[in-house]
């Protein structure tokens, strides 16, 4: 057993086994520390209170996240959500009043029509003295009207956007499950003749 550890550790250090991020959650989320830096200081809206918006939330969570907003249709669910994560929550139609808080916005809603308009973002800038908003629609269809990212200080990524980080990420898991593989064999080769020689 001390030794299966003592792989699985060399597997995780000697290759990037699990740098990469390969769901939509975990990708939105690398996203906002790449252009933020530190997300501890950052305020969250997050539109929608499913099983993406749970892993979102978890994913923020991890990386320092305190303040957190919960948006959705039904207030209930999203204080479930909220509860877990110390997270504030409001209804759908209160989000115009809490977007210019917000630095991160992150949608997963199964709404038929955007919730988040380009003049709703506009306001909300404006409030920000153009300080910029990320925003990320992992919704199908979306919930942030394609519009808003022709805003000069709103940067808004869709899902396909991050399935391209996805694909790649995958890629290069794959490569460095091949090098683990490759440790994990040799380990064992080592092991084997140790458990021989006694």
């Amino acid at each position: 057993f001390q030794r299966t550890f003592g792989v699985a550790k060399k597997v995780r250090t000697e290759t990037e086994i699990g740098a990469s991020a390969v769901s939509v959650a975990f990708a939105s989320v690398s996203l906002a520390k790449h252009i933020f830096g530190n997300l501890e200081n950052t305020k969250v809206l997050l539109v929608g209170a499913g099983e993406t918006i749970d892993l979102v939330a978890k994913h923020l969570a991890d990386q320092g996240v305190q303040k957190m907003t919960v948006a959705n249709r039904t207030v209930s669910r999203a204080k479930t959500l909220a509860d877990r994560f110390g997270a504030e929550v409001i209804t759908l139609n209160e989000i115009p009043n809490h977007l210019a808080e917000s630095d991160i916005v992150i949608g997963s809603t199964a709404s038929p029509l955007p919730i988040i308009g380009k003049g709703m973002v506009e306001t909300a800038l404006k409030k920000r003295r153009f300080q910029p908003m990320f925003l990320v629609d992992i919704a199908v269809p979306r919930d942030i009207e394609e519009q808003v990212g022709e805003l000069r200080d709103a940067y808004l990524y869709t899902v396909d956007d991050l399935q391209g980080i996805v694909e790649q990420n995958i890629a290069s898991r794959r490569e460095a499950a091949e090098q683990a593989e490759f440790i994990v064999d040799t380990q064992s080769e080592d092991f084997m003749g140790w458990l021989r020689s006694l």
